[in-house]
């Protein structure tokens, strides 16, 4: 039968109530009451660098990247220019317009 009455340090109890909706397997187990580490967490002492860092390395991660951001810039440009362009002649199209698409006329030629 489960005791249902105050502890006796006459400290209170605390009651952790969990937000609505919130599913209970994703709800955080509460602290150790012993204080500590809670079981099953290592010490960050393994990720620590130990040595010299890697700066020629780094600068060559740093670089590649943002080559790569630039790439994706410039390719977002593009396909935003693209698809505005065929939105107008879409739009041409649609209206009854004659003669929507552009034609390339080469440059005239000087003698």
């Amino acid at each position: 039968m489960l005791d249902h009455s105050l502890p006796p340090d006459d400290k209170g109890r605390v009651i952790r109530f969990r937000p609505r909706g919130a599913p209970r397997w994703r709800w955080p187990a509460p602290p150790p009451i012993g204080g500590g580490e809670p079981p099953g967490v290592d010490h960050f002492a393994k990720y620590e660098r130990q040595g010299e860092d890697d700066y020629r390395h780094r600068m060559k991660m740093n670089v590649l990247g943002l080559l790569i951001t630039i790439l994706l810039v410039i390719s977002g440009i593009w396909i935003a220019d693209t698809i505005a362009e065929m939105r107008k002649l879409q739009d041409c199209s649609l209206m009854g317009g004659r003669n929507c698409a552009p034609i390339p006329v080469p440059p005239a030629r000087r003698d």
